[in-house]
């Protein structure tokens, strides 16, 4: 399981962290002759390689990299305009699925969960605040991006990537609450943002901004206390 967890934080890193947008303006644009595509996958292989640390590690990391780059290709020549939020997520469930049947085929791991042993906890964690920091906040941002202009077109500015952050900030509380064991702080934290929002939409009177904020909040917490459960479930094994 851990070399899962490996497997999947190198995917997050890689695709989330260590790819800037300009990467993703050059792929489209350029397609197949971008050599940002070249290095975007080679970085993966690069990771997966780094993060397993072994002599026959550079096999399953050669194998992610050329999938990774297949599928980044079909989807760079198959996206359309308004189809791009649905190919971001075919795109993420396909890298998903190639990293479990490589970890199952080449690792043939078990199907119970083996005990933790000394440094487990601290990939799961990583791993766990990668994707509810970064990860999260791009799918949902992708995801509701159809609605993001329409929203934008009528409203005034606000601060530069403030609800990035925001929405950073609370996936992180969510996180430690779950964790701690702390589900009643949830509640507090959901009853403050109402209040804080309650001026917008007071002001505002658009039903369309009241749904698009209830949304992304559920979205938000729903991420942030699946993640917490997750690894609650696993660090108790």
């Amino acid at each position: 399981m851990i070399i899962l967890l490996k497997l999947l934080l190198a995917h997050f890193v890689g695709d989330f962290m260590l790819q800037p947008k300009s990467w993703v303006v050059d792929k489209e644009e350029k397609k197949i002759r971008s050599v940002k595509l070249f290095l975007h996958f080679l970085l993966h292989g690069a990771l997966v390689w780094l993060f397993l640390w072994n002599g026959n590690g550079w096999y399953p990391a050669l194998f992610i990299a050329l999938l990774h780059g297949a599928i980044d290709i079909i989807k760079i020549y198959g996206q359309k305009g308004e189809q791009k939020p649905g190919w971001f997520l075919i795109d993420q469930a396909f890298h998903l699925i190639s990293i479990a049947a490589i970890w199952f085929l080449w690792f043939k791991p078990t199907i119970t969960l083996p005990p933790l042993q000394d440094n487990s906890v601290i990939w799961i964690y990583a791993t766990a605040l990668v994707f509810i920091t970064v990860v999260s906040g791009i799918v949902i941002q992708v995801v509701m991006s159809k609605w993001t202009d329409t929203l934008n077109s009528s409203r005034d500015e606000s601060l530069n990537n403030a609800g990035k952050y925001i929405g950073i900030l609370e996936r992180l509380l969510i996180f430690t609450f779950v964790v701690t064991g702390h589900w009643e702080a949830i509640g507090f934290l959901m009853a403050a943002k109402s209040v804080f929002r309650f001026g917008d939409l007071k002001e505002s009177k658009e039903r369309k901004l009241t749904e698009y904020i209830l949304i992304g909040t559920l979205l938000s917490f729903g991420i942030a206390m699946i993640a917490g459960i997750i690894v609650v479930k696993l660090v108790a094994v």
